[in-house]
């Protein structure tokens, strides 16, 4: 089969596109036909093995894949590596239906980047209704589902961040009450002024470094920050208990793998979501799909955050 096999950690351009023996079946499992796959940010972590688990080569990258199950059904699945290939070796039992009303592109979506979203609101911060949220990156595939599930879930306010003004117009489309521009020099201000002078109650913060630090700065009283991510690859400053308890606020980490351990908890939320859009309460935003050999150009488009939404491998082409 054709896949996208690293041998050496680095950038995109160790993305290289190889024949190789088809995936061997273990337990349960049988080797599936790849639809789509899914490219997500952590990708690029797990090519530079600069992510939180140590990776091991050779790997084929990525884990969500929709297949052709046994039976002619399409399957969604989260597997963890071997997505950007042609077959993968699965159990069909763990794997989700996708409802006809659902594309391939759209099924992607509820995994890393829907289910993420779902848990940090609803898990993570405890979202209430009439609270004020912040999401950061919003036109990512997280953002864009987060801004959504917000206002559905009740937010007063949702404020989204964008790099650019076509970005922040689609986060507006999306439901986002306010967007501002990421790059401002004073973040915190900005977030405050979005607020009606107010501080923000919940953050949904994936980018680090000082980012991290304005964001927390902009937190009222009881407010919760919620983490889930570093890509602008620098670390925040160091987090000080007393000036929390002077505030009452919260920092909150979160990383999928402790929702896929649980898998009732995964289910419970790419059910939900799968459900949302095939009703039409929930618009996912799918970006551009790439043939199997330009995976390096997917992941160039999330690094230099030219991406927008959902982005998809296409292994037949």
């Amino acid at each position: 089969m054709r896949a996208v096999q690293i041998t050496e950690f680095g950038g995109p351009e160790t993305l290289v596109v190889r024949e190789i023996a088809d995936p061997e079946p273990g337990p349960g499992q049988t080797v599936l036909d790849v639809r789509t796959a899914g490219v997500n940010y952590a990708d690029t972590h797990q090519t530079e093995n600069t992510y939180l688990a140590k990776q091991q080569l050779p790997m084929i990258p990525g884990g969500e894949v929709v297949v052709d199950g046994p039976d002619g059904r399409r399957l969604l699945g989260l597997l963890g590596s071997g997505g950007y290939a042609e077959k993968v070796a699965a159990d069909p039992a763990r794997l989700f239906a996708v409802p006809d009303e659902v594309t391939d592109g759209q099924a992607l979506t509820t995994l890393v980047q829907g289910a993420t979203a779902w848990h940090l609101l609803r898990t993570s911060t405890h979202l209430q209704p009439g609270e004020t949220v912040v999401v950061h990156a919003g036109a990512g595939g997280v953002g864009t589902v987060a801004i959504q599930l917000a206002k559905l879930w009740g937010a007063g306010r949702v404020i989204a961040t964008a790099s650019n003004e076509q970005k922040r117009a689609l986060t507006v489309e999306l439901g986002a009450d306010v967007a501002v521009d990421s790059t401002t020099s004073d973040l915190t201000a900005a977030l405050r002024e979005a607020n009606g002078g107010r501080g923000v109650d919940v953050v949904l913060e994936m980018t680090g470094g000082p980012v991290f630090d304005q964001s927390l700065d902009a937190l009222a009283p009881l407010g919760r920050l919620a983490v889930f991510g570093q890509a602008g690859r620098s670390a925040p400053s160091p987090i000080d208990a007393g000036r929390l308890m002077g505030r009452s606020t919260a920092v909150i980490g979160f990383w999928l793998v402790h929702i896929v351990q649980r898998p009732e908890l995964l289910a419970r939320a790419v059910n939900d979501l799968m459900q949302l859009i095939a009703t039409r309460q929930l618009r996912p935003v799918v970006g551009e799909t790439y043939p199997l050999a330009a995976a390096a150009d997917a992941h160039r488009a999330l690094l230099d955050r030219s991406s927008v939404g959902k982005l998809v491998l296409d292994p037949q082409r």
